[in-house]
Order: structure tokens, then sequence, then C-alpha cells
């Protein structure tokens, strides 16, 4: 006899990553039977990866308001944030994360919204405006994305369309948290950051420098006319390693990867607790499948 519960279909979590997720999903100590993690969590994955509607999931993972409401339950308390996490951890510990590490950044297209949120309460952790914005592509949402140089992500952060790239490449930075399996304090300095010339400014190049981290920003071409008016007053120009720079198209590439879940590609989540908590599993999944 064949038991069907346990065939891994297409767009459902592989037996690896069942084993990477089962010790940190919650459970209720008291309480009826609930419907099993497994069918729940796969369901999912599949609305993500699909891009349908709730009301829409196969009867195979259960009502759909089981599965809803665990997903919204999940993401108010983080747990695929911390799933992301334990699996950047073990990778680090397999010394399998790219050495040394390699932050590419950019945001990706405006992820596009067709309807606005219905005003009222919300949770306080809840940004007011949902993380969207008005921009040249209408009502949108900006994923910006730190990667390793394997294309895996590190750190996410979602802003509204609108939202100038440079303002957020600092919180971004700030975000990287990758924690050790044993003593010693998360790794959150790469040794080297790639950007595009979007983040041409002298306060993001001082930041990294700061901290001791070497960048690769090329320089815009009004900045650079500018620089050589002033003659000697104008200064050095800015180090640039153009073939570390040939490396920027590893976060393309992950956008890519990441634009095959249709649930990502186009934000259909009213909130952007659930819409992040969508990219951080979308997330995980790459990093289980690459380690």
């Amino acid at each position: 006899m064949v038991d069907h519960g346990r065939v891994v279909r297409r767009h459902e979590l592989t037996h690896q990553e069942r084993e990477l997720l089962a010790p940190l999903i919650p459970r209720a100590a008291t309480g009826r039977p609930r419907v099993e993690d497994r069918r729940v969590i796969n369901g999912m994955v599949y609305k993500i990866r699909t891009g349908i509607s709730w009301r829409d999931l196969p009867e195979r993972y259960g009502p759909w308001q089981t599965v809803y409401t665990r997903f919204r339950r999940y993401a108010l308390d983080g747990v695929f944030t911390r799933v992301l996490q334990e699996a950047q951890t073990r990778a680090d510990a397999a010394g399998d994360i790219d050495g040394p590490d390699r932050l590419h950044h950019r945001p990706r297209p405006p992820a596009r919204r067709r309807h606005r949120p219905k005003r009222g309460r919300h949770r306080p952790d809840e940004p007011d405006d949902h993380a969207l914005g008005r921009s040249r592509g209408g009502l949108t949402t900006k994923i910006h994305l730190a990667c390793d140089g394997r294309g895996r992500p590190l750190a996410i952060l979602l802003t509204p369309g609108q939202r100038h790239d440079s303002i957020c490449a600092r919180p971004l930075l700030e975000r990287i948290h990758v924690p050790r399996t044993g003593p010693g304090r998360p790794r959150c300095r790469p040794d080297q950051v790639i950007t595009d010339k979007a983040y041409s400014s002298r306060g993001l190049r001082a930041y990294p420098r700061k901290r001791g981290i070497v960048h690769t920003i090329p320089e815009k071409a009004d900045q650079q006319r500018h620089r050589l008016n002033r003659g000697r007053r104008g200064g050095r120009p800015p180090r640039f390693d153009r073939e570390a720079y040939r490396r920027r198209n590893i976060v393309e590439r992950c956008f890519n990867r990441l634009k095959g879940f249709r649930g990502i590609a186009t934000r259909y989540d009213k909130t952007a607790t659930s819409y992040e908590a969508a990219v951080s599993l979308a997330s995980f999944q790459l990093w289980a499948r690459s380690v």
C-alpha cells in the first residue's frame, strides 16, 4: 500500500525541508486534535508557489480557514523568520556560506497589489502604510534583498514602492543576523558589499567603511562630473573593483528564483507582515535546497 501522505507532490516541501522545519513549528500543549502540521504547511507553500487564493486551496491540505489562520499566526510570531535563520545557521556551521561573505543589494521590481488595503485598526508592529506606496507602476511594494555569494537571501526588507533605494541600504545591512550553533556572536557583518549606482553617496560609502566592510559601488556620471569640475578640491575618485562588480548579477538571479513563487511576484497579502512571512518562507526553501 502506498502512503499518499508521504508522497512529495509538486509545489510542496521536500523531506529535507520538513526535517529542518519541523522542530521550529510551535505546537499547542492543550486543545482538540488539529490538522497535521505537514499538511497545513504544504498548503501554505502551495499557495505561495501558485498565487491562488486561500479559498481555492485543494482539499488535501485541509480546511482553507485552518491553513490561513495558522499562516497568519506564524507570520505574527515570526516563525518563518526564525526558520530562515536556522537554515542560514546550519549552512554557516557547515562552512557553506560563501566566504568571504559577499552581500549583493538591490530592490526587485515592485510587487504590484491589486487592491488598496482597508483602513482600520491593526497591530502596532504593522506599518501604517502596509509597505504599499504609489510609484510609476501604481500601488506597489519593494523587496530589498541582501544575499550571499551563492544567491541565497541573508536579509529582507519591505518598503513602499516610492521609497528611494539608498535610504534602505543601512537598515537592510543591520538586518543581517546569522546565529552560531556554538559559542560566539552572530555573524552580522559581511566582508564585502556590492551595489549598483543607486547607492552611490558619501553617507553610504562611509557607513560600511566605518564597520570595516569593503564596498564596491560605481560612481554616478553626474557625481563624477561634479568631482572633476572642482579640480583638486573634488578629491580622489572612489575605489571601484570592476572584477568584483561582475558578481552583482548574483542578486538578479536570486530575484528570478523568488519570482518563481507567483505569490511573491504579485503581492496578494493585505498586510506587510504576511507578505514578509511569505518571502521568508520562499527564501527558506532556497536555502534548504542548496545545503
